[in-house]
Protein backbone atom coordinates (compact mmCIF):
# COMPACT_ATOMS: atom_id res chain seq x y z
CA UNK A 1 0.00 0.00 0.00
CA UNK A 2 1.35 3.38 -0.74
CA UNK A 3 1.88 5.69 2.66
CA UNK A 4 -0.66 6.59 5.10
CA UNK A 5 -0.73 10.01 5.99
CA UNK A 6 -2.04 10.59 9.62
CA UNK A 7 -2.33 14.54 10.63
CA UNK A 8 -2.80 15.15 14.19
CA UNK A 9 -0.98 11.53 14.70
CA UNK A 10 0.71 12.46 17.70
CA UNK A 11 -2.50 12.89 20.02
CA UNK A 12 -4.25 10.43 21.46
CA UNK A 13 -6.40 9.16 18.84
CA UNK A 14 -3.49 9.49 16.01
CA UNK A 15 -0.87 7.89 18.07
CA UNK A 16 -2.99 4.77 18.40
CA UNK A 17 -3.74 4.47 14.77
CA UNK A 18 -0.09 5.15 13.98
CA UNK A 19 1.00 2.05 15.76
CA UNK A 20 -1.73 0.18 14.63
CA UNK A 21 -1.21 0.66 11.06
CA UNK A 22 2.92 -0.23 11.87
CA UNK A 23 1.73 -3.00 13.48
CA UNK A 24 0.18 -4.02 10.30
CA UNK A 25 3.35 -3.32 8.00
CA UNK A 26 2.10 -0.26 6.81
CA UNK A 27 4.37 3.22 5.79
CA UNK A 28 3.15 6.08 7.64
CA UNK A 29 3.72 9.77 7.94
CA UNK A 30 2.68 11.54 10.82
CA UNK A 31 1.94 15.40 10.37
CA UNK A 32 1.33 17.13 13.07
CA UNK A 33 2.47 21.08 14.54
CA UNK A 34 2.23 19.79 18.43
CA UNK A 35 0.28 22.35 19.28
CA UNK A 36 0.27 23.90 23.17
CA UNK A 37 -3.14 23.51 23.68
CA UNK A 38 -2.02 20.16 25.70
CA UNK A 39 1.78 19.23 27.17
CA UNK A 40 4.19 18.81 23.82
CA UNK A 41 6.05 16.72 26.09
CA UNK A 42 3.31 14.08 26.39
CA UNK A 43 2.58 14.04 22.79
CA UNK A 44 6.24 13.55 21.92
CA UNK A 45 5.46 10.17 24.70
CA UNK A 46 3.12 8.87 22.33
CA UNK A 47 5.55 8.81 19.96
CA UNK A 48 8.23 7.03 21.75
CA UNK A 49 8.97 3.85 20.37
CA UNK A 50 6.06 4.06 17.97
CA UNK A 51 8.00 2.32 14.82
CA UNK A 52 11.46 1.70 13.09
CA UNK A 53 12.87 4.17 11.02
CA UNK A 54 11.96 2.72 7.57
CA UNK A 55 8.00 2.49 8.30
CA UNK A 56 7.84 5.84 10.09
CA UNK A 57 8.49 9.22 9.63
CA UNK A 58 7.41 12.70 11.53
CA UNK A 59 6.53 16.17 10.03
CA UNK A 60 5.99 19.34 12.14
CA UNK A 61 3.89 20.68 10.04
CA UNK A 62 0.14 22.34 10.42
CA UNK A 63 -2.88 22.14 8.42
CA UNK A 64 -3.79 25.84 8.16
CA UNK A 65 -0.38 25.52 5.64
CA UNK A 66 -1.50 24.65 2.74
CA UNK A 67 2.12 24.35 0.83
CA UNK A 68 3.09 22.49 4.04
CA UNK A 69 0.23 20.19 3.40
CA UNK A 70 0.42 19.52 -0.22
CA UNK A 71 4.56 18.68 0.08
CA UNK A 72 3.90 16.50 2.96
CA UNK A 73 1.28 14.26 0.59
CA UNK A 74 3.93 13.20 -1.76
CA UNK A 75 4.01 9.47 -2.53
CA UNK A 76 0.69 9.26 -0.39
CA UNK A 77 -2.24 7.38 -0.88
CA UNK A 78 -4.51 7.25 1.56
CA UNK A 79 -5.15 10.51 4.45
CA UNK A 80 -6.43 10.00 8.12
CA UNK A 81 -7.41 13.41 9.23
CA UNK A 82 -7.39 13.54 12.82
CA UNK A 83 -5.38 16.85 13.29
CA UNK A 84 -8.35 19.73 14.81
CA UNK A 85 -8.54 22.02 17.41
CA UNK A 86 -10.92 20.36 20.04
CA UNK A 87 -12.78 20.92 22.85
CA UNK A 88 -16.22 22.46 23.24
CA UNK A 89 -15.39 24.79 25.91
CA UNK A 90 -12.29 26.13 24.24
CA UNK A 91 -14.48 26.55 21.23
CA UNK A 92 -16.65 28.85 23.24
CA UNK A 93 -13.60 30.92 24.41
CA UNK A 94 -11.85 30.93 20.75
CA UNK A 95 -14.28 30.10 18.32
CA UNK A 96 -12.01 31.59 15.60
CA UNK A 97 -9.24 29.47 16.12
CA UNK A 98 -11.58 26.65 16.25
CA UNK A 99 -12.94 27.67 12.56
CA UNK A 100 -9.20 27.93 11.42
CA UNK A 101 -7.83 24.66 12.29
CA UNK A 102 -10.96 22.57 11.85
CA UNK A 103 -12.83 24.07 9.17
CA UNK A 104 -10.45 25.73 7.04
CA UNK A 105 -7.50 23.15 8.01
CA UNK A 106 -9.63 20.21 6.79
CA UNK A 107 -10.37 22.27 3.51
CA UNK A 108 -7.03 22.60 2.62
CA UNK A 109 -6.62 18.74 3.12
CA UNK A 110 -9.65 17.79 0.68
CA UNK A 111 -8.10 20.54 -1.42
CA UNK A 112 -4.32 19.30 -1.41
CA UNK A 113 -5.51 15.47 -2.11
CA UNK A 114 -7.42 16.30 -5.19
CA UNK A 115 -4.05 17.76 -6.20
CA UNK A 116 -1.94 15.28 -5.33
CA UNK A 117 -3.99 12.22 -6.53
CA UNK A 118 -4.49 10.67 -2.83
CA UNK A 119 -7.08 7.52 -3.01
CA UNK A 120 -9.17 8.24 0.31
CA UNK A 121 -9.10 10.72 2.84
CA UNK A 122 -11.38 9.57 6.23
CA UNK A 123 -12.25 12.31 8.41
CA UNK A 124 -12.38 12.31 12.06
CA UNK A 125 -15.83 13.99 12.87
CA UNK A 126 -17.76 14.28 16.00
CA UNK A 127 -20.96 13.96 17.81
CA UNK A 128 -21.20 17.11 18.57
CA UNK A 129 -22.63 17.51 15.35
CA UNK A 130 -25.74 16.29 16.47
CA UNK A 131 -26.46 18.47 19.79
CA UNK A 132 -29.22 18.16 22.46
CA UNK A 133 -32.46 16.21 21.48
CA UNK A 134 -34.54 13.61 22.92
CA UNK A 135 -34.37 11.41 19.64
CA UNK A 136 -31.88 8.84 21.15
CA UNK A 137 -29.63 6.83 19.48
CA UNK A 138 -28.22 9.26 17.42
CA UNK A 139 -28.76 8.49 13.49
CA UNK A 140 -26.60 9.75 10.78
CA UNK A 141 -29.60 10.86 8.88
CA UNK A 142 -31.09 12.64 11.70
CA UNK A 143 -30.96 16.75 11.63
CA UNK A 144 -28.06 18.17 13.13
CA UNK A 145 -28.06 20.95 15.93
CA UNK A 146 -24.94 21.92 17.20
CA UNK A 147 -24.56 23.69 20.19
CA UNK A 148 -21.23 24.57 20.43
CA UNK A 149 -18.31 26.46 17.46
CA UNK A 150 -16.95 22.89 17.47
CA UNK A 151 -19.86 20.91 16.96
CA UNK A 152 -20.46 23.50 14.00
CA UNK A 153 -16.99 23.29 12.44
CA UNK A 154 -16.72 19.39 12.99
CA UNK A 155 -20.41 19.57 10.81
CA UNK A 156 -18.81 21.83 8.04
CA UNK A 157 -16.32 19.09 8.01
CA UNK A 158 -18.62 16.85 7.16
CA UNK A 159 -20.18 18.76 4.15
CA UNK A 160 -17.20 19.40 2.72
CA UNK A 161 -15.69 15.73 2.77
CA UNK A 162 -19.20 15.33 0.65
CA UNK A 163 -18.96 17.93 -1.54
CA UNK A 164 -15.64 17.32 -2.64
CA UNK A 165 -16.84 13.83 -2.73
CA UNK A 166 -19.57 14.33 -5.29
CA UNK A 167 -17.80 17.68 -7.10
CA UNK A 168 -14.04 16.65 -7.25
CA UNK A 169 -14.46 12.71 -7.44
CA UNK A 170 -12.28 12.54 -4.16
CA UNK A 171 -13.14 9.29 -1.83
CA UNK A 172 -13.92 10.53 1.61
CA UNK A 173 -15.58 9.25 4.16
CA UNK A 174 -16.51 11.01 7.65
CA UNK A 175 -16.40 9.30 11.12
CA UNK A 176 -18.41 11.19 14.19
CA UNK A 177 -16.49 9.80 17.03
CA UNK A 178 -18.56 9.29 20.61
CA UNK A 179 -17.04 10.20 23.87
CA UNK A 180 -13.52 8.51 22.97
CA UNK A 181 -11.33 7.17 26.08
CA UNK A 182 -8.33 5.04 27.12
CA UNK A 183 -4.93 4.84 27.70
CA UNK A 184 -3.14 8.38 26.50
CA UNK A 185 -6.12 10.28 26.58
CA UNK A 186 -6.20 13.93 26.61
CA UNK A 187 -5.35 14.93 30.01
CA UNK A 188 -8.28 18.00 30.13
CA UNK A 189 -11.30 15.12 29.28
CA UNK A 190 -13.21 14.03 32.38
CA UNK A 191 -11.57 10.44 32.97
CA UNK A 192 -8.54 11.73 33.57
CA UNK A 193 -9.42 14.81 35.70
CA UNK A 194 -11.51 12.47 37.89
CA UNK A 195 -8.77 9.64 37.80
CA UNK A 196 -6.14 12.32 39.25
CA UNK A 197 -8.25 13.31 41.72
CA UNK A 198 -9.26 10.27 43.03
CA UNK A 199 -5.66 9.05 43.12
CA UNK A 200 -4.59 12.11 45.15
CA UNK A 201 -7.61 12.89 47.27
CA UNK A 202 -8.85 15.49 45.85
CA UNK A 203 -11.90 17.25 45.45
CA UNK A 204 -13.94 16.04 42.66
CA UNK A 205 -16.17 18.55 40.81
CA UNK A 206 -19.10 17.40 38.45
CA UNK A 207 -20.49 19.88 36.46
CA UNK A 208 -24.35 19.59 36.27
CA UNK A 209 -26.13 16.87 38.36
CA UNK A 210 -23.91 13.61 37.11
CA UNK A 211 -27.43 12.28 34.82
CA UNK A 212 -25.97 13.16 32.22
CA UNK A 213 -24.60 10.92 29.66
CA UNK A 214 -21.95 10.22 27.19
CA UNK A 215 -21.49 6.89 24.61
CA UNK A 216 -18.00 6.10 25.93
CA UNK A 217 -15.93 4.25 22.85
CA UNK A 218 -13.04 2.67 23.75
CA UNK A 219 -9.78 3.66 21.74
CA UNK A 220 -9.31 0.26 20.30
CA UNK A 221 -13.25 0.07 19.38
CA UNK A 222 -12.33 3.40 17.25
CA UNK A 223 -9.49 2.53 15.70
CA UNK A 224 -10.53 -0.70 14.43
CA UNK A 225 -13.77 1.08 12.79
CA UNK A 226 -11.28 3.67 11.34
CA UNK A 227 -8.92 1.13 9.34
CA UNK A 228 -12.10 -0.25 8.51
CA UNK A 229 -13.29 2.86 7.19
CA UNK A 230 -10.02 3.19 5.26
CA UNK A 231 -10.09 -0.07 3.27
CA UNK A 232 -14.30 -0.57 2.63
CA UNK A 233 -15.18 -0.53 -0.91
CA UNK A 234 -18.67 1.17 -2.10
CA UNK A 235 -18.87 3.79 1.15
CA UNK A 236 -17.43 7.33 -0.75
CA UNK A 237 -19.00 10.18 0.62
CA UNK A 238 -20.47 8.29 3.70
CA UNK A 239 -20.93 9.41 7.19
CA UNK A 240 -20.62 6.98 9.76
CA UNK A 241 -21.25 7.09 13.90
CA UNK A 242 -17.86 5.05 15.45
CA UNK A 243 -19.26 4.36 19.00
CA UNK A 244 -19.92 1.48 21.59
CA UNK A 245 -23.81 2.14 21.13
CA UNK A 246 -24.25 2.16 24.78
CA UNK A 247 -24.49 4.58 27.80
CA UNK A 248 -23.27 5.99 30.60
CA UNK A 249 -23.85 8.50 33.16
CA UNK A 250 -21.30 10.58 34.26
CA UNK A 251 -22.06 9.20 38.29
CA UNK A 252 -21.95 5.94 36.94
CA UNK A 253 -18.81 6.67 35.26
CA UNK A 254 -17.13 8.13 38.63
CA UNK A 255 -18.62 5.41 40.52
CA UNK A 256 -16.78 2.49 38.28
CA UNK A 257 -13.66 4.62 38.48
CA UNK A 258 -13.81 4.62 42.23
CA UNK A 259 -14.35 0.95 42.42
CA UNK A 260 -11.55 -0.25 40.20
CA UNK A 261 -9.04 2.28 41.97
CA UNK A 262 -10.15 1.32 45.38
CA UNK A 263 -11.19 5.20 46.31
CA UNK A 264 -14.22 6.95 47.74
CA UNK A 265 -14.58 10.69 47.25
CA UNK A 266 -17.62 12.77 46.97
CA UNK A 267 -17.87 14.65 44.34
CA UNK A 268 -19.27 17.77 44.76
CA UNK A 269 -21.79 19.42 42.05
CA UNK A 270 -21.29 22.70 40.22
CA UNK A 271 -23.52 24.31 37.52
CA UNK A 272 -23.24 22.97 33.75
CA UNK A 273 -21.42 24.35 31.71
CA UNK A 274 -23.10 26.13 27.99
CA UNK A 275 -22.41 24.20 24.77
CA UNK A 276 -22.62 20.68 26.45
CA UNK A 277 -25.39 18.37 25.46
CA UNK A 278 -27.37 16.51 27.54
CA UNK A 279 -27.30 13.04 26.46
CA UNK A 280 -24.97 11.13 23.51
CA UNK A 281 -26.25 7.94 22.05
CA UNK A 282 -25.01 6.34 18.71
CA UNK A 283 -26.78 4.40 16.62
CA UNK A 284 -24.37 2.10 14.87
CA UNK A 285 -26.42 -0.04 12.77
CA UNK A 286 -24.77 1.13 9.44
CA UNK A 287 -20.81 0.86 10.58
CA UNK A 288 -22.40 -2.58 11.60
CA UNK A 289 -23.75 -3.03 8.00
CA UNK A 290 -21.17 -1.66 5.86
CA UNK A 291 -18.22 -1.58 7.70
CA UNK A 292 -18.78 -4.47 9.61
CA UNK A 293 -18.05 -2.67 12.64
CA UNK A 294 -18.66 -4.34 15.85
CA UNK A 295 -17.29 -2.58 19.01
CA UNK A 296 -15.76 -5.28 21.59
CA UNK A 297 -15.47 -3.07 24.62
CA UNK A 298 -17.90 -2.14 26.96
CA UNK A 299 -17.07 0.37 29.93
CA UNK A 300 -15.80 -1.73 32.55
CA UNK A 301 -13.69 -3.45 30.43
CA UNK A 302 -12.42 -0.45 28.82
CA UNK A 303 -11.82 1.64 32.20
CA UNK A 304 -9.93 -1.35 33.67
CA UNK A 305 -7.81 -0.92 30.65
CA UNK A 306 -7.19 2.77 31.12
CA UNK A 307 -6.50 1.93 34.80
CA UNK A 308 -3.71 -0.25 34.19
CA UNK A 309 -2.05 1.59 32.03
CA UNK A 310 -2.63 4.79 34.15
CA UNK A 311 -1.40 3.14 37.12
CA UNK A 312 2.27 2.08 34.75
CA UNK A 313 2.62 5.58 33.63
CA UNK A 314 3.35 8.15 36.63
CA UNK A 315 4.23 11.26 34.64
CA UNK A 316 0.43 11.41 33.43
CA UNK A 317 -0.23 12.58 37.09
CA UNK A 318 -0.04 15.91 37.62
Amino acid sequence: MAKILITGGAGFIGSHLARKLIDLNNEIIIFDNLDSFYSEELKRKNLEGIAPSDKYAFIRGDIRDYAAVCTALDDVGVIIHEAAQPGIRVSLENPMKTHEVNISGTLNILRAAVTKNVKRVVIASSSSVYGDTNQLPYREEDYPQPLSPYGVSKLACDHYAKVFNEVYGLSTVSLRYFSVYGPRIRPDLALPIFTNALVNNKKVKIFGDGEQSRDFTYIDDIVDGTLRAMTKNNIDGEIFNIASGKRTTINNLYLLLGELLDKKNIPVHEKEKKGEVRHTHANINKARKHLGYKPRYNIQQGLKQFIDWYQDNTFYLP
